[in-house]
């Protein structure tokens, strides 16, 4: 019975902390859409160019404002991503939005330069096995590689933004220790990284995990320079989230209609689904000037092409039936 009491105050504190937070100000929560990139990388059906293309479009039509866009990883790993050039080159620009793309090193960072870009992304891996399966390399080296990279960009005046995969657990390693993340997360800052994503790849974070490798890596950092990407494999995704957002997190990596997966993470499912982040914030008071209406739309449209069922939740419930975002807005609030 201790135990359960003590579970209840810790969960009454929690939720005083962010019902505090969110009635005092509305914060700027940052949404960073993969969906066009990492959600797409895993998929078997290939997405031509202009599928690709329209997607991207129809995402910042919703309001979203940061959209990655490509990945200019070699054809021969990951074949899904051999049209970088092509998207990039198609793309309608929206002013405000921004279309960064992944790079693995200085051959994929020299042909996105050519493609107008205004920020690129380095992924290093959190842990050995991953490291040595998704890089080919240790992690010492994989830093060092892309340091290369880093420095490069820094120096023609580009913003990098760091991942690190494998922040929890590893299908190879087990579990990861939270010392390790924020070493990683340091050394990345210090390559030029305005900002890191600390992405759960196979999905296997709790509320409980999540505070640990918070505690630790905000040691060596402050909470805007930090965002959060989950996978929702059990399910955890938005919970993960909402021990983030205790710390004062304000950006979160999401995938549309939660598209996604890693081709070396076997079992992994896809990235928190945009729609169902939105759908979230909108509950907690937090106006994101997405439009979830447009968004569902958006959702739809890509699993149509890919003939599968959407695995965003709240894309599922509301599907066809309500056409006005501000009545999507009243149901999350539960609002009259």
């Amino acid at each position: 019975m201790q135990f359960v009491r003590n579970s209840l105050l810790k969960t009454s504190t929690f939720s005083a902390t962010l019902s505090r937070t969110f009635s005092t100000a509305i914060p700027e929560i940052r949404i960073y859409e993969v969906g066009p990139r990492d959600g797409l990388q895993n998929e078997s059906k290939f997405v031509p160019t202009e599928i690709k293309t329209e997607l991207i479009h129809k995402l910042a039509n919703a309001g979203i404002k940061d959209i990655e866009s490509a990945s200019f990883v070699s054809p021969k790993w990951v074949k899904q991503m051999s049209d970088g050039s092509d998207v990039m080159k198609s793309i309608k620009r929206v002013p405000g939005v921004n279309y960064p793309v992944l790079i693995p090193n200085l051959k994929g960072y020299e042909a996105a330069k050519a493609c107008n870009i205004e920020e690129i992304a380095i992924f290093p891996a959190g842990s050995e096995g991953f490291s040595q399966k998704n890089l080919n390399c240790s992690v010492e080296e994989g830093l060092k590689r892309f340091k290369l990279v880093a420095d490069q960009a820094v120096k023609d005046g580009f913003r990098v933004r760091g991942y690190v995969s494998c922040v929890v657990g590893c299908p190879y390693d087990g579990p990861i220790s939270p010392k390790t993340i924020a070493k990683i997360t340091e050394d990345l800052f210090a390559m030029g990284c305005y900002e890191v994503s600390l992405g759960d790849t196979i999905g296997v974070g709790t509320a409980g995990s999540v505070r640990k490798l918070m505690r630790e890596v905000l040691s060596v950092t402050t909470p805007d320079k930090i965002a959060l990407h989950f996978h929702d494999t059990y399910g955890q995704g938005l919970s993960n989230l909402l021990a983030g957002l205790e710390f004062g997190i304000r950006t979160v990596d999401s995938s549309i209609s939660g598209l996604g997966g890693c081709p070396y993470a076997r079992g992994a499912s896809g990235n928190l689904a945009t729609e169902d982040l939105v759908y979230f914030l909108y509950g907690l008071g937090v106006n994101t000037n997405v439009d979830l209406v447009k968004l569902i739309e958006a959702g739809r449209y890509i699993s149509n092409f890919l003939a599968k069922p959407t695995e965003s939740r709240v894309n599922r419930a509301i599907g066809d039936r309500i056409k006005n975002h501000e009545d999507i807005v009243k149901i999350a609030a539960c609002s009259p």
